[in-house]
């Protein structure tokens, strides 16, 4: 999961250089967004040995900052009359057997070059409903953990206990 959303990390960069204005508003906010992301999930997975509650808050803002970068790509088609591509697109399928293949996996950024600003957004919009699809199986897995084997204070508690009575 990591690996998908450096990739969107980096293939915004590229987006918004190409794309967006210099100076403009939008260019931060779609940069800072598809860096928290990454940033989050890799510091919600440092976390994860002391705090699980941290790790859970952390992949949440990542998700929360994928979800803000992909209405930042869907406002970017609305507003300059291209199309977003549904489910039911033959482009969309062949959209997404490339993003599962291993050559894209391998050299994510080897058309980033040449995709219009059509192919662009809605390449960054697959991979991104991928991603937070995963972030959420993530967080539904880290909240049971959490409700079953508690956070780090409850399993110091047990600790100490566990110490104080042998």
């Amino acid at each position: 999961m990591y690996k998908l959303v450096e990739i969107i990390c980096d293939l915004t960069a590229l987006f918004t250089v190409k794309y967006i204005p210099r100076g403009s508003r939008t260019r931060d906010q779609m940069e800072q967004a598809a860096r928290s992301g990454k940033q989050n999930i890799a510091e919600g997975s440092v976390a994860s040995s002391t705090s699980k509650e941290t790790e859970i808050k952390l992949t949440n803002v990542a998700k929360a900052s994928l979800e803000e970068l992909l209405l930042d790509y869907e406002d970017y088609l609305r507003q300059h009359g291209l199309s977003q591509w549904d489910k039911g697109n033959p482009r969309t399928a062949r959209l997404r057997a490339y993003v599962q293949s291993d050559s894209f996996m391998k050299d994510p950024m080897h058309y980033a070059g040449i995709y219009t600003a059509e192919e662009y957004c809605n390449l960054c919009i697959t991979l991104i409903n991928q991603t937070t699809y995963l972030l959420r199986k993530l967080i539904e897995t880290q909240q049971r953990q959490f409700v079953e084997k508690g956070g780090i204070k409850e399993l110091m508690y047990r600790a100490r206990t566990d110490h104080r009575n042998k």
